[in-house]
């Protein structure tokens, strides 16, 4: 009955090993200077948007989320120089001279989100109708215009793209972000899908061998792309050759596999698995090497409990290797029997074709048959302990919400939303803050630049109303994010946007 729910939520996601090839040597990847450039100032497009322009601030009287996991300050006064965080100080103490100070009181700031599951696309099914059928091809248009601009809005300030289906208009989309031209976060472009023969999505490269699987790895650094993703019908060999070539550059691999397990995965060096425990499939019934399993991974998660010998030597691995794992439950969540449809302050966002679909689907999810919601309500319950008890071991648990045709999950939204899913999942507000704020810096080789508060720091934050730290949905109350210590309205970018998500 699971495949019934995992064929709904695929559509959503970008649903002995032969010699690799070898290739010559190259300089790696300066990982900071790629994706944390100088900041630019905003140029004509980006103006409208900025509520504090660059200079001297003082952030008073705001309670600071400092991103490592401990507890809340109140009452502190955050000082901002240019792009900078100079200071943080008990309110009480003084204002320098020629700083701007900005009363924030019931106000909570927080460090940027740094996104590490965050599409610039959505997915189209052409002529979807009530009962989930639609017709072929599957698309995949991309968001340009809409994307950026709603996770900026929401407080992501450094997102990796997690797969690209056009790397092209990533990269020069980052490039106009880093000149100042458009709005939008700081990007780690991820390279095109690494998937093997047999994808749903015509819009993919269909991987050969394993010297393809390298060729392609070496051009798309050479265009500046700065991780890759394995995805779902990679053979081991493929794998093996991609996650060396990438290596070879300093870039890191992540994957959302099927054909190939998670131990399989570790074994030839990937960096990190996306999706949490959903998509593993090394107990699928009847699975075969290099092949992707009729279950997909359900039957794996529904044997894995935390507590089985299977998960505990699988998290033991993980962890062993340093194997980060993609925390992504905002697009599992029609598993979760708390589900419910989306505020009409999201709906709003949504094209008038992206919000049908999205009611299509829900309407679906409500109709499932008693025994299909318990077994959904026990997978889901199983994910969320296994992202517990994976993170209790010592292993790097990361977050993003895998924003996809689904459509109950948007840029930016899903990110706090995702946050939101890890407190219900048992961690602490400031737990689940840090997973998706410093936990992404250190996987992306950049906590000494961005993912807390501290001095010395880029000044990339997010103000809210509220206290996060005691009620995690106040991680939604968004009013202005800074990104190299530019203020930018929160209200004025969702505004820009409103009815255009699912349309470009």
């Amino acid at each position: 009955m699971l495949r019934t729910m995992r064929s709904t939520i695929a559509a959503a996601l970008f649903v002995a090993v032969t010699p690799s090839f070898v290739g010559p040597a190259f300089a790696k990847v300066d990982m900071a200077a790629r994706i944390l450039p100088p900041p630019a100032a905003p140029g004509k497009a980006v103006t409208p948007f900025v509520a504090v322009p660059a200079g001297k601030i003082a952030l008073t009287h705001v309670r600071v989320i400092d991103g490592t996991g401990t507890a809340a300050q109140a009452d502190q006064t955050v000082l901002i120089d240019g792009a900078k965080i100079i200071a943080v100080q008990a309110s009480g103490d003084p204002v320098p001279a020629g700083y701007r100070a900005i009363d924030l009181t019931g106000r909570s700031v927080l460090p940027g989100i740094v996104g590490m599951h965050d599409h610039q696309y959505y997915i189209a099914r052409p002529n979807l109708q009530p009962d989930g059928r639609g017709d072929d091809p599957v698309m995949v248009p991309q968001m340009t215009f809409s994307s950026p601009r709603l996770y900026l809005a929401m407080g992501v300030t450094t997102l990796r793209t997690a797969g690209s289906v056009e790397p092209y208009t990533d990269l020069n989309m980052k490039r106009s972000i880093d000149a100042g031209t458009l709005p939008g976060p700081h990007m780690d472009v991820t390279g095109p899908y690494l998937e093997g023969a047999g994808s749903p999505f015509i819009q993919m490269h269909q991987l050969a061998d394993a010297a393809d699987a390298a060729r392609t790895v070496e051009f798309w650094a050479d265009q500046g792309v700065t991780s890759f993703k394995a995805y779902m019908n990679i053979t081991r060999a493929e794998l093996k050759a991609a996650v060396e070539a990438a290596h070879a550059r300093g870039i890191k691999v992540t994957g959302h596999l099927c054909s190939v397990t998670y131990p399989e995965a570790i074994a030839v060096g990937i960096d990190d698995l996306e999706h949490g425990f959903w998509v593993n499939t090394q107990l699928d019934p009847g699975k075969t090497p290099d092949v992707c399993s009729a279950d997909r991974g359900d039957a794996t998660l529904a044997a894995m409990t935390p507590d089985s010998a299977a998960a505990k030597a699988l998290i033991a691995s993980l962890v062993a290797h340093k194997v980060a794992i993609t925390s992504t439950l905002p697009v599992f969540e029609t598993a979760s029997p708390k589900y419910r449809t989306l505020p009409a302050r999201q709906l709003d966002l949504l094209s008038v074709e992206a919000r049908t679909d999205y009611l299509y689907n829900r309407n679906r999810s409500l109709q499932y048959p008693p025994q299909l919601k318990a077994e959904l309500a026990t997978a889901w319950t199983n994910a969320l302990a296994l992202e517990r008890a994976f993170v209790a071991a010592g292993g790097l648990l990361i977050a993003g919400p895998d924003p996809t045709g689904a459509g109950n999950v948007l840029p930016g939204f899903g990110d706090s939303h995702e946050i939101e899913l890890l407190v219900e999942a048992g961690f602490a507000p400031v737990e689940a803050i840090k997973i998706a704020t410093l936990n992404g810096a250190t996987y992306l080789g950049l906590a000494a630049q961005i993912g807390s508060i501290a001095p010395g720091k880029n000044a990339d934050l997010l103000i809210v109303r509220g206290d996060p730290s005691v009620k995690i949905g106040d991680i939604a109350n968004v009013e202005t994010v800074f990104k190299d210590g530019v203020g930018y309205d929160s209200a004025k970018l969702l505004g820009s946007v409103r009815g255009r998500y699912g349309a470009y």
